[in-house]
């Protein structure tokens, strides 16, 4: 019998999720240093005007000083929202990381309810945080489809952001997967042809 695509994503999960338990906190922190340093360089981060970011979960690549340099820069930061209607993520924009943020409905710091809410077609770059990535751009999430939501919206470059062992042969989609432009790793910045 043949795997359904949900037990197909499943076990890509369980599978990257085993490899980046192997790694130290450590050696996570130098891997985000080095994946920060790469997209600073990168004309993408030069040019971009408005960035939507994601605060990322202790198991996602530490991104977060990015949102004090996309400040200091004076770009446009956005931040995804949690909106109770329509159960969608939406995109707050934060102008102070010390008087904007809040803990959101899953525990995820998130733009407060009177941070504006920016179109999402306006941003220049999006950093996705993922599970897993291919070199296609395909991406696999944690599975409830916000970000896929979320992401229908972009018309700027979408950046996954990942470390390496996240980056696999091939990740399993449908149609409503949204493909990413570039993955972002410590190593590498590809551009993926999506």
């Amino acid at each position: 019998m043949t795997p359904s695509l949900a037990q197909l994503k499943a076990a890509l999960r369980e599978e990257v999720r085993a490899k980046l338990g192997t790694l130290s906190s450590e050696s996570q922190a130098g891997r985000g240093v080095k994946l920060r340093d790469r997209l600073l360089a990168t004309e993408s981060w030069k040019n971009a005007q408005s960035v939507l970011l994601f605060a990322p979960l202790a198991d996602e690549p530490e991104v977060w000083p990015l949102a004090a340099a996309c400040l200091a820069a004076k770009k446009i930061l956005g931040l995804p929202r949690f909106a109770p209607a329509p159960a969608a993520y939406v995109a707050g924009q934060v102008r102070d990381l010390a008087r904007d943020l809040a803990f959101g409905k899953f525990q995820i710091r998130e733009p407060t309810a009177t941070c504006p809410e920016l179109p999402l077609a306006g941003f220049d770059l999006v950093l996705v945080p993922g599970v897993a990535f291919d070199l296609c751009g395909r991406r696999l999430g944690r599975g409830r489809g916000f970000y896929d939501r979320l992401l229908t919206g972009i018309r700027g470059l979408k950046c996954g952001v990942a470390l390496d062992e996240q980056v696999v042969t091939e990740v399993p989609n449908t149609d409503l997967d949204v493909r990413m432009d570039v993955i972002l790793t410590p190593t590498r910045w590809v551009k993926t042809g999506a």
